[in-house]
């Protein structure tokens, strides 16, 4: 219930803590060890009232004393749907005490990103990306630890986070080994569910769990009962001091300044009167003793309970309709009955409000004694009170998640409003939570589908399922405006390709185009159309597709966006057909706009995704044109690492960087970036068109490298086999995967590979023999057994490399085709093969070229030629059997 507890020195001793204490003052000594030293956690469960938050108030306590910075937070019953309202409480004060630009200086580049969550900047127009929020997060610490070292992070309550801050908590404790930060989370067992626990879990697996606390034993409550009471207490006080509280340390503390209240004696002709005293202290007594305080002072401490954080008397009196001056009386009474209490200066902030409850458990027990009714209508206000003092809709919004629905028009406005604050800020879950109680409302008719739509859009990354099944409902109802259904049916057919169903995604853009007449809206939906089918990886495309899509982009000029992506669409359907590759690059170039993307079609834009800009880069990464396509590479990266994009997005820009580095020969780079890609992949979640990217190019190189076991290593761990993604994969995963199982020696299980990815790409007339090169490997396995096919398989990919016409495909033709040769006729084959790869920008295959040439020739002048080539790219098995040969001698002049 409340946002941050008073962590107080202990007055009286940590009874039973010692060995607790002691893993505390260790973790402090390593972190103070080194500045450089890497950070640890501690974790600290047990039940309510056992002494988590003395504990903490330990922590805190030698923390400081030995000089550390040391910052604190709480989790609160009724706060967990306020999106980063824990990790706010640590790191605002913080920021807020610097200059604006100098928290911009500590931040850099994190600061656009991270500093909307923290409250702390103004967010930008575009929705930010839940992910990137997160890694911003953990930066800002990282940075800050660096300017407040030694820093300790106390987190109390933390069954009680909200998702947001769980999140950066779980990404925080798996990096804990690059920030010198000593981070203490105490929460209790078996509180949360879901994704919490699953966050809850990954921080306890992160960092050293201690014991669960246990309860005091009859001795140690005795000791406390007589250093509170004095020495005099006989020990039938005392033992029945342990049979009335069970030993936890909370109640017995309570119980004790009940004693202490009451002028009871501690002697056994009064231990009678505990159960009673014990029961005031708690539940149903601790109502009936607030009743006894009267109806004002009830009144503003239910109004204290609903809000929960901020408690400040003005606020309050406004909630319960008190008079400022009887409110403060309240308060007063409040605090002298021990039910409130003013916030410990060291760990007060701005915000915070005048007062705070003793401890969560009266907080609960306060808010659960509200009647419903009551409650729901006291929510109802404090939503207008919060909102009158500027907070803003989304921090009034956890009060409206609250009201009874009532078909009101102004109340599922502001909810709207609370949902595009929460996106802004990058918490789509928070921003659902509004809009779905926005529907229960519900909604007017005129906007009952957009609040439908709406909420679509905001479940689109992190459920699709979800997000099908709202913009089909908002899609059969009336209410959407033309551009707005035109949107609706974009995102509909992005979350059925995000959910594996490519299949529908394209029936239903097909479907919505039917419904228009010839304009922009049509145009539009025919592009997206033709850019589903054209990523589809399904056994057949639809009759007479590329003639259409052809057909069409023959009239466009590029004068607007959807002119442009038809004649992206037209580039890269003729690219992966293996038409003339000139062709190719011209379609693209008139995508451009004075050789860049055009406004609306950045890599951050929404308008038309991602997938479209990486057909284009693909279209002339694969047509020889490494330049441009690198450029789109890294201007997507840049723009993801600058928007703070760090989850898909990120991973897939990284991915096809690494393809460029392939393309180009630059090897070791190629496996760093695709490294760098499956782990972001890893975080987003297995299975998905950009998880097989990464691991489908990661397996590429590392075959390129010479490194077969960690190859087939790669692939085994992540599942790089049947079945294969809906969604075409650059390069082809099943030519990767039978080249795969060749370089491990299993030959037959290779031929039947690299015969269904010549099916597939059959039935796709994908015949670019560089983009799906099963041909060139499929043949030479087939040299000996069946040597007619093999020879036939040659030809035709020498045709079709001709067709395309670029120097890498005519030279890997080559170069297939001198491999089942023998004699002058292979060394002139490989020799012609060289003098193509030469000249293409992809110096792998030139490299090779260069050593099998030098092989046929018997050349030490080519094989060295080839070495040097091979050791540039990082091709160590190249450069291994260049080395073999050159050592043995033999033959060579």
């Amino acid at each position: 219930m409340t946002e941050v507890g008073p962590m107080e020195a202990a007055s009286d001793p940590l009874w039973e803590r010692e060995e607790e204490v002691a893993a505390v003052e260790r973790a402090l000594d390593t972190l103070q060890s080194d500045k450089s030293s890497a950070g640890s956690l501690l974790v600290i469960r047990g039940e309510a009232g056992i002494g988590k938050t003395a504990l903490l108030a330990e922590t805190r306590r030698i923390a400081e004393r030995r000089g550390c910075t040391v910052w604190a937070a709480r989790g609160g019953e009724t706060l967990r749907s306020v999106p980063f309202n824990v990790v706010r409480q640590l790191l605002q004060p913080a920021l807020l005490s610097l200059m604006p630009e100098e928290a911009r200086e500590y931040l850099g580049d994190w600061f656009d990103i991270a500093g909307p969550a923290l409250g702390i900047a103004e967010p930008g127009e575009r929705r930010a990306d839940p992910q990137g929020v997160c890694d911003g997060l953990v930066a800002a610490v990282r940075r800050l630890a660096r300017r407040e070292w030694p820093l300790v992070l106390l987190v109390d309550d933390a069954h009680w986070a909200d998702q947001e801050t769980l999140r950066w908590l779980a990404a925080f404790a798996e990096r804990l080994d690059d920030l010198s930060v000593l981070l203490v989370v105490a929460h209790r067992p078996g509180e949360v569910s879901g994704e919490s626990a699953r966050h809850l879990d990954t921080v306890a697996a992160a960092g050293r769990p201690l014991d669960d606390l246990s309860a005091l034993t009859p001795a140690a409550t005795a000791g406390l009962t007589r250093a509170t009471l004095g020495p005099h207490a006989d020990a039938p006080f005392c033992r029945e001091v342990w049979a009335v509280t069970g030993g936890n340390p909370y109640e017995t503390v309570e119980l004790l300044a009940k004693v202490q209240d009451s002028d009871l004696e501690p002697t056994e002709g009064a231990a009678a009167e505990l159960r009673a005293l014990n029961r005031s202290a708690r539940g149903g007594g601790l109502v009936a003793r607030l009743e006894e305080l009267g109806i004002d002072a009830t009144r503003f401490a239910w109004a204290a309970a609903i809000l929960g954080t901020g408690i400040s008397v003005g606020l309050v009196a406004r909630l319960a309709t008190l008079e400022y001056e009887n409110a403060s009386r309240c308060a007063d009474l409040l605090r002298s009955a021990r039910i409130l209490t003013e916030p410990d200066p060291a760990s007060h902030q701005v915000g915070d409000g005048d007062l705070e409850f003793v401890h969560p458990l009266i907080a609960t027990a306060v808010y659960n004694s509200i009647p419903d009714a009551l409650c729901t209508a006291m929510h109802g206000i404090a939503a207008k009170v919060v909102t009158d003092y500027g907070f803003g809709a989304a921090m009034a919004s956890r009060h409206l998640l609250q009201v009874h629905p009532d078909s009101d028009e102004e109340l599922v406005e502001q909810l709207r409003e609370a949902a595009r604050e929460h996106l802004a800020v990058g918490a789509p879950d928070a921003a659902r939570r509004c809009l779905e109680r926005a529907l229960v409302e519900p909604p007017v008719a005129t906007v009952h589908a957009s609040v439908l739509y709406e909420l679509g859009c905001a479940t689109l990354l992190t459920a699709p399922a979800r997000t099908i099944a709202h913009l089909q409902t908002a899609l059969a109802m009336p209410g959407l405006d033309s551009d707005t259904r035109v949107e609706a049916v974009y995102r509909l057919s992005q979350a059925l390709l995000h959910n594996d169903q490519l299949d529908e995604a394209v029936r239903t853009v097909e479907a919505e185009t039917a419904r228009h007449e010839d304009g922009p809206a049509r145009l539009r939906l025919q592009a997206v159309h033709f850019m589903w089918e054209g990523i589809h990886a399904g056994e057949t495309s639809s009759p007479g597709r590329s003639e259409r899509l052809a057909e069409l982009a023959a009239t466009c000029t590029g004068r607007d966006n959807s002119e442009r992506a038809l004649l992206i669409l037209r580039g890269f359907d003729a690219m992966t057909h293996g038409e003339n590759a000139e062709e190719v690059v011209e379609l693209c170039d008139r995508a451009l706009v004075n050789g860049r993307l055009a406004p609306g079609l950045g890599w951050t834009d929404t308008e038309w995704g991602i997938e479209l800009l990486m057909m284009l880069a693909g279209s002339y990464a694969y047509s020889d044109r490494l330049d441009r396509a690198e450029s789109l590479y890294n201007e997507a990266l840049r723009a993801y690492e600058s928007a703070g994009w760090s989850g898909g997005h990120l991973s897939l820009a990284h991915a096809y960087v690494g393809l460029g580095h392939r393309r180009r020969g630059r090897l070791r780079e190629a496996e760093s970036s695709l490294r760098e890609s499956l782990r972001l992949a890893e975080r987003v979640g297995r299975g998905l068109p950009l998880y097989w990217s990464a691991t489908c190019n990661l397996v590429d190189v590392l075959l390129a490298r010479g490194h077969v076991d960690e190859a087939w290593s790669i692939a085994e761990q992540y599942g790089f086999a049947p079945p294969y993604p809906s969604t075409i994969v650059l390069p082809d995963p099943r030519s990767v995967r039978g080249r795969l199982l060749l370089a491990v020696g299993r030959t037959k299980d290779a031929i039947n590979e690299l015969e269904q990815a010549e099916k597939a790409a059959t039935a796709r007339g994908h015949h670019n023999p560089v983009l799906v090169p099963w041909a060139v490997d499929l043949a030479p396995a087939l040299a000996t057994e069946d040597p007619v096919r093999a020879a036939r398989l040659v030809s035709d990919v020498r045709r079709r490399a001709e067709r395309f016409g670029t120097d890498t495909a005519i030279g890997e033709a080559l170069r297939c085709a001198a491999a089942l040769e023998t004699g002058q006729r292979a060394v002139r084959l490989a020799a012609q093969a060289v003098a193509y790869l030469e000249a293409s920008p992809c110096q792998y295959e030139h490299a090779a070229a260069r050593v099998e040439y030098g092989i046929a020739a018997r050349s030490v002048a080519e094989l060295n030629r080839g070495l040097t080539l091979a050791r540039s790219c990082g091709a160590d098995g190249l450069a291994a059997k260049a080395r073999e040969v050159l050592d043995t001698g033999r033959g060579l002049r």
